[in-house]
């Protein structure tokens, strides 16, 4: 028996997010599908990240036990020749059988892409938000400033979240401007639900005047979901990377930049 880790890129649009639904079909769902066939047995991964229906990644990852003779590097040859063109392995590898990409440690990176014009772009309209309004980049990242570090984010959590804490670490988040677009970079040690898209939500109100930079860090003390600004769309959002400190040796880590 061995584990093999994969990293997994897709367009979410028409996907019910990562996890198996009973209303519609899923990345997990498909991957379980082209696995169990290519491997003649039953497979279901395991997602570090079950993102929701409409966001995007580019190195989710999900590992998955197999008896199965093929090195673990060729895994993503052989599977790509069955997925949809929507959902594509970046890399695959044989990891520790102990390793479970939700039980330890690790760095997640999104990325929150706005398209700051005067009209939509329909070439845009799956992978950013669009708004009108102008929006100050420098603002936005006078309010990012206050989010980094370890803090409660009850603020910046979905009110139907069960969880046993809402304190988080953010090590970095920044805004950076790509010609019309804005781009909200956010990496941390974990993520509460809808956490990212509040923040998106919330710096943007920021950058369009309604909120002064300093009101993120009142936001935070607030610990209260109505303080903080909308959740902003799923389509706008994309899970960049994964880093495992566990995974320290150069042939086992796992880091798509």
């Amino acid at each position: 028996m061995k584990r093999v880790m994969l990293t997994v890129a897709y367009d979410g649009t028409n996907y019910h997010g990562w996890q198996l639904q009973s209303n519609g079909i899923s990345i997990e769902e498909v991957l379980n599908r082209c696995l169990t066939e290519l491997l003649k047995e039953p497979v279901q991964v395991i997602g570090a990240s079950r993102t929701d229906s409409g966001v995007h990644a580019f190195g989710n990852i999900a590992v998955f036990d197999t008896q199965a003779r093929i090195p673990g590097d060729k895994f993503s040859y052989a599977l790509n020749q069955r997925l949809p063109e929507d959902i594509r392995i970046r890399g695959s590898r044989e990891v520790p059988l102990t390793f479970h990409p939700r039980k330890t440690d690790s760095v997640k990176t999104y990325e929150y892409r706005i398209l700051n014009e005067e009209f939509p772009n329909p070439v845009k309209r799956l992978y950013s938000h669009f708004t009108y309004l102008p929006l100050d980049e420098k603002k936005m990242n006078e309010g990012a400033k206050f989010l980094i570090g370890e803090h409660d984010f009850k603020s910046f959590c979905s009110v139907n979240a069960q969880v046993e804490s809402t304190v988080r670490t953010i090590y970095s988040c920044e805004v950076q401007r790509e010609g019309t677009e804005l781009v909200i970079r956010i990496s941390g040690g974990g993520f509460l639900y809808n956490m990212v898209r509040i923040i998106a939500g919330t710096l943007m109100e920021v950058g369009n005047g309604k909120y002064p930079p300093e009101a993120v860090a009142d936001i935070l003390k607030a610990k209260e979901r109505t303080a903080a600004g909308p959740t902003a769309p799923a389509r706008g959002l994309t899970l960049i990377s994964y880093e495992f400190p566990e995974l320290k040796d150069s042939s086992e880590r796992q880091e798509i930049l």
